[in-house]
């Protein structure tokens, strides 16, 4: 055992310097001579007594068995040094993710701004419904952008979700957070553009996962993208990706909400009436049936508490010394 296997390898030293000073002062107390000592009775041929061969044997026997039962105690002096210096055992694991990916698709074009902070809000309640799902946010308009990539921090997913939220009451900046990224294209609202970035942005492609997409769109294109949503919708499908829709505008427009309708149907998820009394729910059970796989994240070393076995020498130690210290005892 090295000392970089010890939390406190200072608590060794200090125990090692103590019981060094134990055993010099229990020395030095033993060579001191005893009060008394020289008025004791004198023995007649105590000589004799001593040189028998059954009493030398005891002697020694007595010897050896003081001094191994102060080396016992020695011993386990050092090794409840040890263990109050807390040993640790490195532990090399792997963790597996077990949730389901989920990327939020925003369509922050002019005519959502009346709707994106309740479509905000849905998004913020939907997270109250997953549990170790990573969560991602990509925002469109002529241009998608990606917000935040996909993640199991909700903290993390709900202040950014706030800050976007806020943009939308900022009229201080000419180019509020919501828009930034979102205007590099010609024409507004390309929903097919912003259906395919957000289909793209799912990792570790090579395995199994459960793949969703929240898309909120109320499909009003204005301009020509480079996919239409037809082939963003078949695209997602190829790519296992379903799409659950939102649609602030269902009732509204037949011609609009039918073809958003197919393309999530496409994918084999559906669509939502953005104010329906039963929005969150749906989508979080439909996500929800799809198995969750497995994702293997990167090793790690984790060191842990290892006291154990130093517990039980420690204990042989000092029971074994008691025990030869009481068989000798005067």
């Amino acid at each position: 055992m090295a000392l970089t296997d010890l939390a406190n390898p200072w608590v060794l030293v200090i125990a090692a310097l103590a019981t060094d000073v134990a055993v010099a002062a229990g020395w030095l107390l033993a060579r001191r001579p005893r009060r008394g000592a020289g008025e004791a009775a004198p023995i007649a041929r105590a000589e004799h007594v001593r040189a028998l061969p059954s009493v030398a044997r005891a002697a020694r026997r007595r010897v050896v068995a003081i001094a191994a039962s102060v080396a016992l105690l020695v011993a386990a002096a050092l090794v409840a040094g040890v263990v109050a210096a807390r040993p640790m055992a490195a532990q090399t694991i792997r963790p597996v993710d077990t949730s389901r990916d989920i990327m939020l698709c925003l369509d922050v074009s002019g005519s959502m701004s009346e709707v994106d902070i309740e479509v905000l809000e849905v998004f913020d309640e939907l997270l109250d419904g997953f549990e170790g799902e990573r969560i991602g946010l990509t925002i469109f308009n002529s241009s998608p952008v990606q917000v935040f990539p996909l993640t199991d921090d909700y903290e993390f997913v709900r202040t950014h979700l706030a800050s976007i939220r806020d943009a939308f009451d900022d009229y201080s900046s000419d180019v509020p957070e919501h828009w930034v990224g979102t205007l590099n294209g010609t024409g507004s609202s390309l929903v097919g553009d912003g259906l395919t970035a957000c289909a793209l942005r799912f990792d570790h492609l090579d395995s199994e996962r459960s793949r969703s997409i929240v898309l909120a769109t109320d499909n009003e294109v204005n301009g020509s993208g480079i996919v239409s949503l037809e082939e963003a919708a078949t695209y997602a499908r190829d790519a296992g990706v379903r799409v659950f829709a939102l649609n602030p505008v269902d009732g509204k427009d037949g011609g609009v909400t039918a073809e958003l309708t197919a393309a999530a149907e496409t994918t084999g998820g559906r669509a939502y009436a953005l104010r329906g009394d039963t929005t969150v729910a749906d989508i979080v059970d439909d996500v929800r049936e799809q198995e969750a796989t497995a994702l293997e994240g990167e090793a790690r070393i984790v060191w842990r508490d290892s006291p154990d076995l130093w517990i039980v020498v420690l204990l042989v130690l000092a029971s074994s010394g008691i025990v030869l210290l009481w068989r000798v005892r005067p």
